[in-house]
């Protein structure tokens, strides 16, 4: 369970807290008057979330390449878009 820590004291202990998720590979969670309001990650799992969200998002390319529908020349795509 990740360490949950108010934004109050991360200001007065930024360092210590960037050791620990950086050094210590611990997410730590800010709070903020009780309320979870973002999280800190050490850069391999920032990696790996964003490596899965490409091949999410990769997949979800590929299926829609797959789906029929009408298809528009690009020029006529990004008038529509207002481009």
């Amino acid at each position: 369970m990740p360490t949950k820590i108010s934004t109050a004291d991360a200001r007065k202990n930024l360092s210590n807290i960037v050791n620990r998720v950086s050094f210590g590979k611990e997410p730590i969670i800010l709070t903020r008057r009780g309320e979870e309001i973002a999280a800190l990650i050490g850069m391999d799992e920032l990696r790996l979330l964003q490596e899965i969200e490409d091949r999410i998002d990769i997949e979800d390319a590929l299926k829609a390449i797959k789906e029929p529908g009408d298809d528009i020349p690009a020029d006529k795509f990004w008038k529509k878009l207002g481009l």
